[in-house]
């Protein structure tokens, strides 16, 4: 059911038709028109003008179908399929009256208006010369002369467009095409035209745009869907190409071009969702491997590499395989500056890099392209916190070990570096102080990187034994070197009763 509402300003646009119509109202005895047509015609007529449309016109339907030489019946129904946007049942109507009656002139001037609008000169121009021929009142010869010109002159500029696109000047046919369209709006081949211009002029967007009304204006069209499909897929959106095609096949499941172009979507489509699969199971490798794939499979379009690309950045981050993040993102960013997702991963690789300033330049520049990403703000929060943290103390530095350090690496090397510079080990007293100092350093990266919620703070940006990042004022993680003699580096923690003596 259509709302008088929705359909208020398609009825304002058909004005001229229906009151038309309501001069008709004396004509029906002239068509012999019976009671219970009658009847159904009458209650059509006040619900079309009520904006009533498929209500009226299950009226005029059942009108037809008690008379079918009712050329009233038609008019009236071609009226509200006009209102309804539907101009092929209209003519279709508006044929059936010009059959039934031939003198009607406002069927015919009617019909040559839709049939102007669908680019159908020499068809619009028989119906206006026909209305001359009619003796029409002077309102209707007027109109049917004046509408004789506009077509001359359409006519003319047709031929002047499709002369520039040949000669390759799409901007000067485009802008002709534009004043064109706004008469001829149901032409699918004019926008057709346009968006070969368009496409040339790479404007694909407004390409798609007039292909999408052609796939509407022409039946069976194709040729429309398929252009539209590659239109899609050379900018990268592989799943609308994928929908464009279908539509495609639907109308001609044997189309060569349709069906070449289906199967190698089809299958760079699942590759795709295959490799995003993985990176939502946190199988990043194998991601990285479907997504190598993906550029063999298509390797003549650029984008699809530099998305994979990026994809395959992401999954070097997320996996901690700092280096070859860096490498791949750095050579999206050279494509693409502003890519915000690259910039990102490539900032939490510097970060496993221990390179604070790149990371942050990084944010930074992500967070000038998408200000409103909570992300980026925290990741930048964080980056700044860690470079001002790595000017302090870095445990991670201290240790000799990676941020993504396991538990065993990090007892490893705190027992190695424990060994080496415990105080015991130096005889001059400058020696064994320097000592004592680094050693302190070694057990109390030992004691935060072993610590899970420790870690978890430092990581963060915040040193848990350091009294500034602790609310409250007092450091309850202070250490000396009292506290740390006899200690064993070799045991999992805890006080133990041995000193070590080195030869």
């Amino acid at each position: 059911m259509v709302s008088a509402s929705a359909c208020a300003g398609q009825v304002g646009a058909v004005l001229p038709l229906l009151l038309v119509l309501f001069d008709l109202l004396g004509e029906g005895v002239e068509c012999g028109i019976n009671a219970e047509v009658e009847k159904q015609l009458e209650m059509g007529k006040k619900l079309l003008a009520a904006g009533q449309l498929a209500d009226a016109l299950s009226h005029f339907h059942a009108a037809i179908e008690g008379d079918s030489d009712n050329y009233i019946a038609y008019y009236r129904r071609a009226t509200v399929y006009l209102a309804m946007g539907k101009s092929k049942a209209a003519i279709r109507d508006l044929s059936k009256v010009v059959e039934l009656k031939q003198d009607f002139t406002s069927a015919r001037l009617q019909r040559g208006h839709l049939l102007l609008k669908q680019g159908k000169f020499d068809e619009a121009e028989d119906d206006f010369k026909s209305v001359l021929k009619s003796n029409p009142s002077d309102n209707e010869e007027k109109e049917a002369r004046s509408q004789l010109t506009k077509s001359d002159e359409l006519q003319r500029l047709c031929s002047q467009a499709l002369s520039l696109y040949r000669q390759e000047d799409y901007t000067t046919a485009i802008g002709l095409l534009d004043g064109i369209l706004e008469v001829c709006v149901w032409d699918a081949e004019l926008r057709e035209l346009r968006a070969e211009c368009y496409i040339k002029e790479g404007e694909p967007g407004k390409a798609i745009s007039d292909l999408k009304a052609a796939t509407k204006l022409k039946n069976d069209n194709t040729e429309a869907f398929y252009k539209i499909s590659t239109i899609y897929y050379q900018l990268g959106d592989h799943e609308l190409s994928l929908s464009e095609v279908r539509e495609c096949l639907k109308l001609d499941q044997d189309h060569k071009l349709c069906f070449s172009h289906y199967k190698q979507v089809k299958k760079l489509n699942k590759q795709i969702e295959s490799a995003e699969e993985l990176i939502r199971e946190g199988r990043y490798t194998d991601a990285i491997n479907k997504y190598e794939s993906v550029m063999k499979t298509e390797p003549k379009v650029p984008i699809y590499t530099l998305r994979a690309k990026e994809r395959i950045c992401h999954c070097f981050s997320k996996n901690e395989q700092a280096a070859e993040a860096i490498e791949v993102c750095t050579e999206v960013l050279l494509l693409e500056p502003a890519n915000v997702n690259a910039l990102k991963d490539r900032a939490e690789a510097y970060l496993l890099e221990d390179q604070y300033e790149e990371a942050i330049q990084d944010y930074e520049t992500a967070q000038a392209n998408s200000e409103n990403d909570q992300q980026i703000r925290e990741g930048l929060e964080r980056a700044q916190r860690m470079l001002k943290q790595s000017q302090k103390r870095d445990y991670y530095k201290i240790l000799g070990i990676k941020r993504n350090a396991r538990k065993q690496e990090i007892i490893k090397a705190y027992r190695k570096l424990a060994s080496q510079w415990h105080p015991d080990n130096f005889q001059n007293e400058e020696e064994k102080k320097k000592a004592e100092k680094k050693f302190i350093d070694i057990a109390a990266a030992k004691e935060v990187l072993t610590d899970p919620e420790m870690r978890r703070k430092f990581d963060a940006g915040e040193d848990p034994l350091d009294a500034e990042s602790q609310q409250g004022g007092g450091n309850p993680f202070h250490r000396t070197w009292n506290t740390w003699q006899g200690f064993n580096p070799f045991s999992s923690g805890g006080p133990f009763k041995f000193k070590f003596h080195f030869n």
